[in-house]
């Protein structure tokens, strides 16, 4: 049924004492949800003091950024913490699932701040990283154009980028580095 344990009979589950609600008489009222809840700030608790990641699945879009489940306590991502860029577009994310890190923990006000960009920003800094450590002057690389400007075109290099000047294009004379390359498209460089 929605909403409630998946449990049967004979099954070994971890409750709490629930103090809280009326007390049937001659019985202790027990919470499984509480001890679930519980459980899950622990976990979370743990995983902050560590800095490891947890997994968060987007539930929907709040004012100033996202709301997120991250194993059963809802925390709050910031859209300035989503991706290094600013986005435009919140509603794209919904019902994603990614790793995020927690920046904020208060089990007292129920309350989670997490990180995407700080994940996405590590990986950056690692891509850079590998990519100039194979990078040498005189190499033959091979890229993929990230973007066209009137004097060149970027291209991503595994991690890193290169200006390709528009005078390094062709032998002949280029007015625009479009009549060349486009966007996407993938070169040998050196």
């Amino acid at each position: 049924v929605e909403g409630k344990p998946d449990v049967r009979k004979g099954d070994v589950i971890e409750v709490v004492i629930d103090r809280n609600g009326e007390q049937p008489e001659g019985y202790i009222l027990l919470s499984y949800e509480r001890a679930h809840r519980q459980q899950a700030w622990d976990h979370l608790e743990r995983t902050a003091t560590e800095g490891s990641t947890v997994t968060g699945r987007v539930l929907r879009k709040v004012k100033g950024g996202l709301e997120v489940d991250i194993g059963g306590v809802t925390a709050f991502l910031p859209g300035s913490q989503i991706e290094i860029r600013p986005v435009h577009n919140l509603d794209s994310y919904v019902n994603q699932k990614f790793p995020v890190r927690i920046l904020k923990l208060n089990r007292k006000r129920n309350n989670a701040v997490v990180s995407r960009r700080v994940l996405v920003e590590e990986e950056t800094v690692t891509r850079k990283a590998a990519a100039l450590s194979h990078i040498q002057e005189g190499a033959v690389v091979t890229g993929v154009v990230k973007n066209l400007t009137d004097y060149g075109a970027f291209v991503d290099l595994g991690g890193i980028d290169g200006l390709l000047h528009v005078s390094d294009l062709s032998y002949g004379n280029v007015t625009h580095p479009s009549g060349i390359v486009h966007v996407g498209e993938q070169l040998t460089v050196k």
